[in-house]
């Protein structure tokens, strides 16, 4: 006898919709899963047996085919196992299946029968929903992350045999609650706060102009400065995440196994090692999966100690910084993947770290300073907004028993330029300054006659690109924003250019 089953799969981040059909017939006893199945898939073959013998149920014996449809695309995963199991025992008539022929069954099973959360949920959850479905059955384990999509039923059975005994009438099954997305900000903890920051007074303004529209910021200056400090404060002045950038954030997440929690409600800060691989930057492996560049997306992407990372991995960066997305092509997969981030990079200036200090005499040649700074490419450089120098701590500043601004203050200015942004952009998809495009650029960065003069000269002085100058419009427009100001003035032109002078000064 033949049933179907509806369940689900994973491409990329985005999820589609499987049939699993089994048939159950007379013959020599075997099982076949046909469909483009991955190991794990045909494993599940003995997981199931054993989960439907230890349930107290009767395992059909004949010639058994299941067939995962459609069959050219690859399955992976052991999320059919539930799906499976419900579809031999409806076959077999060991539960009715007219009580759920509109139902989508997603997880694994052990081989007590018990039911195991499973990686992409989200997404699979979205796509299934979109479709039209509204009755789900899935682990406890990822119950957290069902109950904020809306609309839908979510049952999550203990085992097997619950589940079975609920279609028989026999026993109840718990529904998931919806869980309405509230931000609780007051609720966070963040690493680092600006009020230890000592001095650095520029380096605090770049950092809140970096949060406030999106910008890339590098960090430059001798070990013992505060740039990784800074760094790690950075998130505590982020602005809020909304339900749709926290949706979409947790997608990925959840089909790397990285999700904690039910949802993301802070923006991401990912800090890989300067040993870190292309692959594991960018993304890719056999399966082509996401990498930290999509797991920062709609958060910090921060990497200490620039030059020491592998030159194949920085040059893989660009693509995503400029397009906000990248895509991963293997022999398996190629697919593509949100990687809208904010770069926070910090770098010593030379080998001993003291070039262009004020305190420390810088011991290197000319020639090594170029060698180290060489590692960075000036098309990767060009791309980071802001620039800028933090040199030695004084001890007066480090004695100084006074706190400086706190990261919540600033916050409250960075959250309401935001909210200018938001209002400037809306029925777009651009979200802050850092994403407007030439169109953009052309329409909400206006200058007067001294503010174009300014940019000129510095244009001709730094030898800037078009995209620098295009860049400093952008950390322009955000200085103004944060101060209120309707259109860019000279002294926010200044601002932005001082930010942006670095690349030249190094790279000379």
């Amino acid at each position: 006898m033949l049933a179907k089953v509806e369940s689900l799969g994973i491409f990329g981040i985005d999820g589609f919709s499987v049939t699993v059909e089994c048939d159950v017939s007379a013959g020599i006893p075997s099982f076949e899963i046909v469909g483009l199945p991955d190991a794990a898939v045909k494993e599940s073959k003995e997981r199931v047996r054993s989960a439907i013998k230890n349930s107290g149920l009767e395992f059909p014996m004949g010639r058994i085919t299941v067939n995962l449809a459609p069959a050219d695309t690859k399955k992976e995963g052991p999320v059919y196992d539930l799906p499976i199991a419900v579809g031999l025992l409806a076959a077999t008539k060991q539960i009715p299946s007219k009580f759920f022929s509109d139902s989508v069954f997603i997880g694994e099973l052990s081989l007590s029968g018990e039911i195991k959360g499973v990686r992409g949920v989200t997404p699979m959850l979205i796509c299934a929903k979109d479709a039209g479905k509204k009755t789900f059955y899935l682990s406890r384990e990822n119950s957290l992350e069902a109950s904020y999509i809306d609309d839908i039923d979510v049952f999550i059975p203990k085992n097997l045999q619950q589940l079975v005994n609920f279609f028989r009438g026999n026993d109840s099954v718990d529904l998931v609650e919806h869980t309405t997305w509230a931000h609780l900000s007051e609720s966070k903890t963040f690493l680092e706060d600006f009020k230890f920051i000592k001095g650095q007074s520029t380096a605090r303004l770049a950092a809140e102009v970096a949060a406030a529209g999106g910008h890339n910021l590098a960090l430059i200056g001798p070990p013992g400065s505060g740039k990784t400090m800074i760094a790690r404060a950075i998130p505590s002045i982020l602005p809020d995440i909304t339900f749709e950038e926290a949706l979409e954030t947790t997608k990925i997440h959840s089909v790397c196994g990285t999700l904690e929690g039910g949802i993301i409600t802070s923006r991401p800060f990912r800090s890989p090692h300067h040993t870190t691989s292309v692959a594991a930057l960018t993304g890719g492996g056999a399966k082509a999966k996401p990498g930290e560049v999509s797991l920062s997306h709609n958060g910090v992407l921060f990497l200490d100690e620039l030059p020491e990372y592998n030159r194949n991995a920085l040059e893989a960066l660009r693509q995503p910084l400029e397009d906000g997305k990248i895509t991963v092509s293997r022999v398996q997969n190629t697919s593509q993947y949100p990687a809208s981030f904010m770069l926070v990079a910090s770098m010593n200036p030379c080998p001993c770290g003291n070039y262009g200090s004020k305190v420390h005499q810088c011991t290197c040649s000319e020639g090594m300073i170029h060698k180290y700074l060489s590692k960075i490419s000036g098309p990767l450089l060009d791309r980071i907004d802001l620039q800028v120098e933090v040199d030695s701590v004084s001890y007066e500043d480090l004695s100084d028993d006074n706190l400086a601004e706190d990261s919540a203050s600033i916050r409250a200015r960075v959250q309401k330029a935001r909210q200018i942004q938001q209002e400037r952009f809306a029925g777009t998809d651009i979200h802050c300054n850092a994403q407007m495009n030439s169109e953009m650029i052309a329409k909400f960065c206006p200058l007067d006659e001294s503010g174009a003069f300014l940019i000129q000269s510095a244009f001709k002085t730094l030898n800037m690109s078009a995209r620098g100058y295009n860049r400093i419009l952008k950390v322009a427009r955000t200085v103004a924003d944060l101060e209120g100001a309707e259109n860019i003035n000279k002294r926010h032109l200044a601002i932005a250019i001082n930010f942006r002078n670095l690349d030249k000064k190094y790279r000379r």
